[in-house]
């Protein structure tokens, strides 16, 4: 075939990922714009019941943060593993889930999601 053929196909690839991509970023800034006007009561009261538990957290930008959940505050959650604390911006978190165990109670080494 010849390669002006090939040309059209990768430019409309192009455009549909651009599109995408600004479509998945449009979402998370409604999101984030109605947190800030409504507040982020319900993020906050869930997070709450996970305090002292190994968790997994998950935010908008595909980041897996794990660690003990130590305070939860209006717009953070302190998060602490091996010694260091960590800040994260609740606005972002999209999920919280205690850390899987196996029958025997140990954690998993390998978590597919």
């Amino acid at each position: 075939m010849n390669p002006s053929t090939y040309i059209p196909i990768i430019m409309l690839w192009v455009i549909l990922y651009i599109m995408l991509r600004n479509n998945k970023t449009a979402i998370a800034e409604k999101i984030i714009k109605k947190r800030k006007t409504e507040g982020n009561t319900e993020m906050k009261e869930l997070a709450k019941k996970f305090i002292d538990k190994e968790c997994l957290i998950y935010s908008f930008n595909s980041n897996q943060f794990e660690g003990t959940i130590k305070e939860v505050t209006d717009g953070a959650i302190l998060v602490e593993k091996g010694g260091a604390i960590e800040a994260i911006n609740l606005d972002f978190v999209i999920r919280i889930r205690e850390f899987p165990k196996n029958k025997k109670g140990k954690k998993k080494s390998v978590v597919l999601d």
